[in-house]
């Protein structure tokens, strides 16, 4: 047997392996930049601060906005930041070397919140609340020493639809992560271009890039968290129940106030008939479950052109 036999085998499945990494790359660019099309995340101008904390999502980010920067019809800055929380056994290198690698100005915030988080919080209580709050004051005030526009989270649609579920099993309200929104001191703007973006993507897409994670060992390690409970319920359904997922994903952009309770929303108490037949009367009823287009961005305008 010759050795091109031999090799040519080897050879077909690097080349498959790298026509599914083009794939991939292909898709997660479309999300993020119709994510960011259809909320106006990011304008000409903007001073983007990616918020990078060794993990497969923020990678993820912000290589997809490094991307997308070079073939947008717009001029933006990205500024990387991380958030040094002095947690034991953390390589402090790690982000830094790869940063100066990919040319990214970025700038390291050192911070010891894990002493008050560990102080604080009894043993076998979660962490995630009282550690998020001070992250988030902490890179607050970093965004606005840096100048810049907007800050830009690694959440994915998973985090999304997560965060859904929590509220609504746990909290009593139908609330989510915004893809947008108002930072809580009135600032700045927080934006997820990843929100359409789902998890086993980004994990993939953190393989073929070869990122250099860096595990968590403080929020994401809990095993009593309710999150974790949410995130295993959600891979049970995909498993069983191929589509719900991203079915449930699609109803939090089609929201029927109508057909719900909160009188805050909805004028209830001043409804009258109109003798006139309304398209979101009973009707809405009839509709088959799941009818509508499992694509949540289908027929928007893209924000770059991603081949």
């Amino acid at each position: 047997m010759s050795a091109t036999t031999v090799d040519q085998p080897r050879v077909r499945t690097t080349d498959k392996v790298e026509r599914e990494g083009a794939k991939l790359e292909k898709r997660v660019l479309r999300l993020v930049g119709q994510a960011i099309q259809d909320f106006r995340m990011i304008e000409h101008g903007d001073k983007v601060m990616v918020c990078v904390s060794g993990g497969k999502d923020s990678y993820g980010l912000l290589d997809a906005l490094l991307t997308l920067r070079q073939r947008a019809p717009i001029e933006f800055d990205v500024v990387a930041v991380n958030l040094d929380q002095k947690q034991p056994g953390f390589p402090a290198e790690v982000l830094p070397e790869y940063l100066r690698r990919r040319g990214v100005p970025f700038h390291i915030e050192t911070q010891d919140t894990y002493s008050i988080v560990t102080r604080v919080i009894p043993a076998g209580k979660t962490m995630c609340s009282l550690c998020s709050r001070l992250r988030r004051g902490v890179l607050y005030r970093v965004a606005g020493e840096l100048g810049a526009t907007k800050i830009a989270l690694g959440h994915h649609r998973d985090d999304i639809l997560g965060t859904f579920f929590l509220n609504l099993f746990y909290g009593g309200r139908i609330k989510a992560m915004p893809p947008k929104l108002v930072s809580d001191d009135g600032r700045n703007i927080v934006i997820r271009p990843l929100a359409y973006v789902n998890e086993v993507d980004l994990a993939r897409f953190a393989e073929i890039k070869q990122f250099p994670i860096i595990p968590c060992n403080l929020c994401g390690s809990q095993d009593n968290l309710k999150r974790q409970e949410i995130k295993r319920m959600l891979a049970e359904w995909e498993r069983r129940h191929p589509g719900r997922v991203q079915n449930a994903f699609n109803a939090l952009a089609r929201v029927v106030t109508s057909h719900l309770m909160d009188r805050d929303l909805y004028d209830f108490a001043s409804l009258r008939p109109t003798g006139q037949p309304l398209s979101y009367g009973d009707v809405a009823f009839d509709d088959e479950p799941c009818a509508s287009e499992s694509d949540p961005t289908s027929g928007v305008i893209r924000f770059a052109e991603t081949e």
